[in-house]
Formats: structure tokens, C-alpha cells, sequence
């Protein structure tokens, strides 16, 4: 069974690929160079790919910033910092990149396709972030129905399957699960911000300290 795992190099990415090795999978990374404020995480998703034993991995290249509308492709927009979890789920944050997740998906479906894969893993999550529009449910099952309806192997009855293992899952659960399943945190990358180290207050350091936390255990990334 072949399987493409969309891999930034984060926390919930890095446990999508562990999981779809423990699925059975044989896996073809695909990361994704938009030119983000945050390019450092496609170094951790090179060593956890190089881990993983990944049969390849891609690492498409295309430059988000020639249209800004997020903190992350528009270095005249403040990345938000310090806030509070409760502050962060009451409004679709500056983070949110337009269309992004529709654009991985693009790249990963062509990809599966060409390999004759069976599914495709995303890390998603509807909760314990910002909601953003396209970690939902709803858009899951609507672009399932693209794969199915947009591709030949769609058309032929043997559609590519999106598959979404963390998408009801709390953060200290995907950690609970990277943790049974072997994801080396160390290698992980999670901060907006950029730096050489995690800066420790953007939203998704802000967020997997909190959790790390919760459960007890120390974050093994350095922060600044």
C-alpha cells in the first residue's frame, strides 16, 4: 500500500508519518517550499523523513509571497504572540495562509497519482488551535469528493483516499501518539517565528508547550 504523507517537519506532521508506517504504508514524503517566514521546519522535515525511512522525499518549491495575506508570506504583518489558548480560538488568525491546504493537496494528489498510491496523510486538527477553514471536517470530505471526481483513478472507482489521524485528536493526544508510535520530538519543528530556535510565544510554540506541559513532560526543542 502505497501512501503520500504531506510533511512539514512539525509535530502533527511528524506523527502522520509515523502512523502511516505503523499503517502499513510505503511512504513518499512531499514538503513544501512557499518561501514561509518559518523555512526552517523543511530542515526538520528532511531529518524526520531521513528517520522515517521514507521511500522519497519531495520538497516542491513555488513562492507565496508574490500575494502576502498571511504573517507567515508577508513580513509587513505582525505574527501574533503571547496570546492566550482561549484567545487563539476565537478568531481565524493572521497565520491563516490562504488556500494553503488546497494547494498541498494539488501538489500531493498529482504526486499520488503518478506513484498509484492509496492514500494520501495530512495532519489536520479541528481542535486545540485556531480553527483555521481548512483543518476542518467539512472541507476534508468536500475535497475528497475533488480526488474523486477530478483524477482518472477517481473516475475509474479507485479514488485516492485522504486519511486525517489527528483531526479529533487534542495536542496532548497527538503527543501521546508520537510517543507510542517512536516520533522523535528533537527533531521536530513547530515555531512561526523563524529563528535559529523556537521563539516560545507565537501561537504553535505557545500551543505544544502547553500540552508538553499538561502531560508532564519537557519539550526536548530548544527555545530562545
Amino acid at each position: 500500500m502505497k501512501a503520500v504523507i504531506l510533511l512539514s517537519g512539525g509535530l502533527d506532521s511528524s506523527t502522520v508519518l509515523y502512523q502511516a508506517k505503523a499503517d502499513g504504508c510505503d511512504c513518499y514524503a512531499i514538503s513544501f517550499d512557499y518561501k514561509q517566514r518559518h523555512r526552517r521546519e523543511l530542515e526538520s522535515a528532511r531529518a524526520i523523513a531521513l528517520s522515517a525511512g521514507v521511500k522519497a522525499h519531495q520538497i516542491v518549491n513555488f513562492d507565496l509571497t508574490l500575494w502576502g495575506g498571511s504573517a507567515l508570506t508577508d513580513d509587513e504583518m505582525e505574527l501574533p504572540i503571547d496570546r492566550s489558548l482561549t484567545e487563539m480560538s476565537q478568531n481565524i488568525p493572521t497565520t491563516y495562509v490562504p488556500a494553503r491546504n488546497t494547494i498541498f493537496l494539488s501538489f500531493a494528489l498529482a504526486y499520488a497519482e503518478t506513484l498509484e498510491a492509496d492514500r494520501i496523510y495530512i495532519g489536520v486538527n479541528a481542535l486545540d488551535y485556531s480553527g483555521y477553514p481548512d483543518c476542518r471536517l467539512d472541507y476534508i470530505q468536500a475535497m475528497q469528493e475533488v480526488f474523486r471526481l477530478g483524477t482518472k483513478q477517481g473516475r475509474e472507482g479507485n479514488a485516492i483516499n485522504i486519511v486525517t489521524p489527528l483531526i479529533e485528536l487534542k495536542k496532548t493526544e497527538i503527543i501521546q501518539l508520537g510517543n507510542k508510535l517512536g516520533v522523535p520530538w528533537e527533531q521536530t519543528w513547530s515555531c512561526y517565528a523563524g529563528g535559529e530556535k523556537a521563539c516560545g510565544v507565537c501561537d504553535s510554540c505557545r500551543l505544544r508547550l502547553a500540552a508538553f506541559e499538561e502531560l508532564g513532560l519537557k519539550d526536548p526543542v530548544a527555545y530562545a
